[in-house]
Parts: C-alpha cells; structure tokens; sequence
C-alpha cells in the first residue's frame, strides 16, 4: 500500500486532513516534539485523534523527535507508557534513547528525518535496534533511494511536499547561535527565512518548497512506501488542499488514469495555496542558484479560501458557511471536498443568520447562507475559482 501522510497541528486539522484523503497523520504532543510554536496535542487530544483516526480507519504517528539533552528526559518514559495505551500507531524519533525506550514499551518506531538517514550502513544500525520505518533526511537523491532500498528492503518515508530546510535535516545551529533558541528541541527561529543586510542589498539563503508532483510516479516505482507532507503549522485550507492533490495524483497513478492535462492542473493549485516557489529539489540534481532565494522577497498570502461548511439546511437547501476571506454577490467560486468533484457556484444571494440579504460578506468568520441544492459535507470549502479542471490550462 502506497501511503499518503498529512501534518496535523491541532484536532480540526487532523479532521480535514483525514477526511481529504491522507491514510494517516503525525502530530507533536506538547512536550519532546519539534514543532514548540505549533499549537500540539494534550496527552487527551492525542487519545481523542487516535479514536477518530481508528474509527475511519487511518493513522495516527507521535512525533517525539528532539534531541534529548538530560533535562528532557524527565517524564519521557511516562509519555511513551501513555502512548501506547492510547494505541498510536507509531512514534517518530530520532535520539537513539527514544528509540531504545519506545521499542521496550512496544511501540512501533520511525525513525525522524532529524536523524539524517542517507545511507543504507545508517539504515541497516537502526534496523539492528528495531526501528520499523525511516524518514530519509530531504537530501537523499533518487539514487540513495534505490541503493538503500536493495541493501536494506527498509520501509521508506520520503517528504513530497512543503519548505525545506537550508542546514542539513537535523542538524542546524543557526538558530542556537543566533537566538539561542535551539532548532534541534523544537525552537527554531527559521534563521534561514531572515533577511540580513550587506552594504549592496538585502541577503537572504531561503530554499524555493518542496515539490515532487513530477516524480510520484517514479518514487511509487522505485519502493518509497509514504509519501509525506510538511506542515505542522500549516492551514486548514493548505492542508485540505494539498493532501487532496496528491490523493488524486497517487490515485491516478496506481489507477493508471494520471494524464498530462491533469498533473498540470494539480500544479497550478498546488501553487497557487503556496506563497513560495515550489521544486524538485535533491531528488533528481543537487540544488544550485536557482532552487534557493538570495535576494529578499516578498511573500504574499493567499487569499482563495474563502469559507468552510459547517452544515447544509436540506429543508431549505441553504449552505451553512463560515466566512474565511472577503467576497461578494457576482463572484465566480468553487466549493471542494472530500470525496466530491469541484462544484462551480456563482455567488447570487448572501444571507446572513437573520435571513436579510447582504451584498458582501467581508467580517471573519461570520456566518453566512448560501442557495445551493447540493447537501455539501461538513468541512467542504469555498474558495475563489482562478482555473478550470476541464479546460486546456
């Protein structure tokens, strides 16, 4: 089984990104997880993910992947006990201590791309100790993949989509050395995102996002087992559209139905949610000038989401939606959804919770009606129409 794995920083995240299509999600728990910014799971809503994750058959994995230094380890071992019996379905380190501890209480165990795995002697160590699977670090090229592959027969997990790191996977110091807040336990300041000066002009070294839409089909070929997402910190709408995307990508592929027109139009909305250029990046060359950025630019949000379902009067055939982003009465949108084709909908009446009709609907998170004779599923979201599917792109 080829597996889709989605980030998921909070519970509504996890939801979306299960029900878009992702097999199975990794979050952080509050303490040990290297996302300290992002939102993170209770010891509770870990056990109330894993319910939901088991109740539609995915998957939930436990980043537990700092470096430990000794003051972390208190409560460690009470942690893993708790995630076991919660069931999760793996955990995913990268301190051989964690390790060690994760495989005696009986958890399964992933190795982190904290680690750095990009060679098969590395990989055939870890295997001796029991890890069950291994994240390679976002340099390993196609070619490690193969070699590692036929030496080891490991279970791979490779990152398809989301920012890069500019230091080595796992092993940056820049944010330490700068803010003293250490990258490596989950406090990076994204140094590598700073603009400095120099006497001539601004100077940055940020890497372009990860892309691999033009290499699924390859990587499936040569034995990479999960194919996964970047993004903790992400947004709903990122995520939902994101992992959508490559559901459909994986799906044409084993389905043999993937064709040009279609791949191209994943592309266009895979970068049109994004607000940075997206690459191959290692896998088929190593990066040069062109898959970085070394001058300062401006990174603009995305404004397309535009609403999310939170229910569907059938009685009325009315849409219940929360607003996200301004629109109004003439717009061209589209609603999107987990298991359902694009639906155009051109935005003729606007109801507010009294039934008075509005012509713009331009205050966050209002709730707003909307004429529709489709029951739309809870968590489908609108968002502004820019391309069209059918068209010649």
């Amino acid at each position: 089984m080829i597996e889709l794995l989605s980030p998921a920083g909070d519970l509504e995240r996890l939801k979306i990104a299960l029900l878009y299509g992702a097999d199975a999600v990794y979050i952080g728990g509050v303490n040990y997880s290297l996302r300290a910014n992002a939102k993170n799971f209770s010891n509770e809503e870990i056990k109330e993910a894993v319910l939901f994750a088991h109740s539609i058959n995915k998957k939930v994995y436990v980043a537990v992947n700092i470096v430990f230094h000794d003051e972390n380890l208190n409560g460690l071992d009470d942690y893993l006990k708790t995630l076991k019996e919660y069931a999760v379905d793996a955990v995913i380190v990268s301190d051989i201590v964690a390790v060690t501890k994760a495989i005696k209480y009986g958890l399964k165990v992933m190795l982190s791309t904290q680690a750095s795995p990009l060679n098969y002697e590395a990989i055939k160590f870890w295997q001796s100790l029991g890890v069950d699977r291994f994240v390679l670090g976002r340099e390993a090229t196609r070619e490690d993949i193969i070699r590692i592959k036929n030496e080891t027969n490991a279970s791979i997990e490779c990152f398809i989509h989301g920012a890069m790191c500019t230091s080595i996977s796992g092993k940056c110091v820049l944010s330490n050395y700068c803010t003293k807040r250490d990258s490596n336990r989950g406090g990076c300041a994204q140094i590598c995102r700073w603009v400095f000066d120099t006497e001539n002009e601004p100077f940055t070294m940020m890497s372009k996002d990860l892309n691999m839409v033009e290499y699924i089909e390859d990587m499936i070929n040569i034995g990479v087992n999960s194919f996964k997402v970047e993004g903790r910190m992400r947004s709903i709408y990122y995520i939902a559209t994101v992992i959508m995307c490559y559901r459909q990508i994986i799906d044409n592929i084993t389905n043999h139905t993937l064709t040009l027109e279609k791949k191209n139009y994943y592309k266009l909305v895979l970068d049109r949610v994004a607000n940075r250029d997206s690459i191959p990046q290692f896998y088929n060359k190593f990066p040069g000038v062109n898959e970085s950025y070394f001058q300062d630019r401006m990174e603009v949000s995305n404004q397309d989401f535009l609403g999310i379902v939170l229910d569907y009067d059938k009685e009325n055939k009315l849409v219940i939606l929360e607003q996200r982003n301004y629109f109004q009465i003439g717009d061209v949108v589209e609603f999107i959804g987990p298991n359902m084709e694009p639906i155009t909908y051109n935005v003729s009446t606007i109801l507010d919770l009294d039934n008075e009709k509005i012509e713009v609907a331009r205050h966050p998170k209002m709730v707003v009606k909307l004429p529709l004779n489709i029951d739309l599923p809870k968590y489908a979201m609108m968002r502004l129409k820019v391309f069209d599917k059918n068209s010649d792109l």
